[in-house]
């Protein structure tokens, strides 16, 4: 997965956004004012930069002047549109507003990370290969008939994995804002994916909330 630079002088902050990236298989370096962040970029190769504005030091506006090309969202409390258009012009690739749903944070850097071409596209578990641009699966030697909506599911668990997922937000994300169904729909679907995909022991149910596919050994 990708190597992600964290800039964010709230330490509590900094270790959430640190621990969601270990989750979902990131890898990540941290760092709490601007001058750490710009020595930190000049000395490792990142695909991506989290960058907060109000640093100690130097401002995100500097930092994000004084790195190497690199892609940048700026993550801050800062929500003026004239902060999001000086943050945009000056090359960053998204801008996030605190607070911020971790969901929402992760979704936006798998964005970014597929537009730089710094995401994987193939996904693999077990003796499962998920083909996410291709939207194909095999098990084994055997080619795996998703439908549509079933591959939908199975794509936001992946881009999810080791976090916990409510029926709700499943429905939201892989149905749509505008799915008026019911959730037992998601139960229907997952027991599906466990059943053509041999993943009864990875995708976990949790009592009461929904569901969460585990990928650690």
């Amino acid at each position: 997965m990708a190597r992600i630079l964290i800039v964010e002088d709230d330490r509590a902050i900094n270790e959430l956004i640190a621990r969601n990236l270990k989750l979902v298989g990131h890898s990540y370096l941290q760092a709490f004012d601007g001058v750490e962040a710009v020595k930190s970029a000049a000395d490792t190769p990142f695909d991506l930069i989290l960058l907060d504005v109000m640093l100690p030091g130097m401002d995100g506006f500097e930092v994000i002047k004084n790195i190497p090309p690199t892609p940048v969202i700026f993550i801050t409390a800062k929500d003026g549109l004239e902060h999001r258009l000086n943050g945009l012009s000056l090359g960053a690739d998204d801008y996030i507003v605190k607070p911020f749903e971790i969901l929402e944070m992760l979704a936006r850097i798998e964005a970014v990370l597929r537009r730089t071409k710094k995401t994987y596209a193939v996904f693999t578990l077990d003796n499962a290969v998920i083909d996410l641009a291709g939207r194909t699966v095999k098990v084994g030697d055997l080619d795996i008939d998703l439908s549509p909506q079933e591959f939908e599911l199975l794509d936001v668990l992946i881009r999810n994995r080791n976090i916990a997922l409510s029926r709700e937000k499943l429905l939201e994300l892989a149905w749509g804002y505008d799915y008026a169904g019911e959730t037992r729909t998601v139960d229907t679907h997952i027991q599906k994916l466990r059943s053509k995909l041999g993943w009864e022991d990875r995708i976990k149910t949790l009592y009461k909330l929904g569901y969460r596919l585990e990928v650690q050994p």
